[in-house]
C-alpha cells in the first residue's frame, strides 16, 4: 500500500517534537540528533502502525462509530466521555499525544514492551512490536503535537460510571 505523503511537509513532520539541547545530547549518548528529526518515511510508518493496531477506535473519540471519518488532527485526544466498564472497573482511553509529550522515544518503547494495563487496551499485542515499529509511532504521535486534555481517571468497580461507557462482560473462568 503506498502512503501519500505530500500533505507532510518538513515542518509538518517536526512539529510538536522537542528537540534536545545540544547538552542534553552530549551528556546522553543513547539521544542522538538524528532522533530528534524524523524522516517521512519514519513518520509515515508511524501513522500506518497507528492504523493496522486500531489505536484511533479508543484513543480518537467517536472514531469507530463515525467509521474513521475523523479529522487527523483530532486524532489521538482521548476516548473523550466514553469508559470502558467491566470487572476491573472503568477505564478511558487516554489522550495519547499529551503521554507521549511527556516520554522520551526511548522511555516509550520501554514502556510500550513492559506495559500490562486494564482493558480493553491490548497491551499484550502492542509489546510485540518491534523496536523500531514502536519508535515510527512515537515519532508520529509527536508529528501531531501536544494538544488537548487528559483523560478522565480510572474508577474502581465500587464506583458507578456516567454514561456513556461501553460495558463488557466478565472474563470467562478458567
Amino acid at each position: 500500500m503506498k502512503m501519500n505523503l505530500s500533505r507532510f511537509t518538513t515542518a509538518t513532520i517536526v512539529a510538536g517534537i522537542v528537540a534536545l539541547p545540544v547538552s542534553a545530547l552530549a551528556a546522553d549518548p543513547s539521544k542522538s540528533a538524528t532522533a530528534s528529526r524524523p524522516s517521512a518515511k519514519q513518520v509515515a510508518r508511524g501513522r500506518y502502525m497507528l492504523t493496522v493496531g486500531s489505536c484511533n477506535d479508543c484513543h480518537t473519540a467517536g472514531f469507530a462509530p463515525r467509521e474513521g471519518n475523523v479529522p487527523e488532527k483530532e486524532w489521538l485526544l482521548g476516548s473523550g466521555p466514553l469508559g470502558f466498564n467491566g470487572p476491573w472497573g472503568t477505564t478511558y482511553a487516554p489522550n495519547l499525544r499529551l503521554s507521549l509529550s511527556k516520554m522520551s522515544e526511548s522511555d516509550w518503547v520501554k514502556s510500550a514492551k513492559t506495559l500490562k494495563t486494564r482493558p480493553p487496551m491490548p497491551w499484550f499485542n502492542l509489546s510485540q512490536w518491534s523496536e523500531a515499529d514502536l519508535r515510527a509511532f512515537y515519532q508520529y504521535v509527536k508529528s501531531l503535537g501536544r494538544v488537548g486534555e487528559p483523560a478522565q481517571a480510572y474508577l474502581p468497580p465500587e464506583l458507578p460510571p456516567k454514561p456513556p461507557y461501553i460495558q463488557w462482560p466478565a472474563p470467562p473462568k478458567m
